[in-house]
């Protein structure tokens, strides 16, 4: 279920910035909208100026989580440091939509 992922992006994204980001704050917003959920983590830590982001585990399996329900994942460093994570997560927004996964197959229903 789409909010299970959220979920998981949000709790990979705060791992990462216990694991890499050496600061003790980060920010963690969840807003919502008809039809979607965004979700942004950020902190200002070391961040990566002169090495390239490289896609872990981690930002892979968030990137996965997003695209598995039709939405899209964003990371990478801030100026001058700091990295950011943002993820968009499509949901039904009525009652028949929300029976069936994303990629479902609707024939017969």
């Amino acid at each position: 279920m789409w909010t299970a992922a959220a979920y998981r992006i949000v709790q990979e994204a705060l791992t990462n910035v216990v694991k890499h980001a050496r600061t003790s704050h980060a920010r963690a917003t969840v807003a919502h909208a008809p039809g979607e959920v965004a979700l942004t983590v950020v902190d200002a830590g070391a961040g990566r100026t002169t090495t390239p982001v490289t896609e872990g585990h981690g930002l892979t399996g968030m990137k996965e989580r997003a695209t598995l329900y039709g939405g899209e994942f964003h990371a990478g460093p801030l100026s001058p440091h700091g990295f950011r994570v943002t993820a968009r997560l499509p949901y039904a927004t009525d009652a028949r939509a929300a029976q069936f996964p994303v990629g479902a197959d609707l024939e017969g229903a």
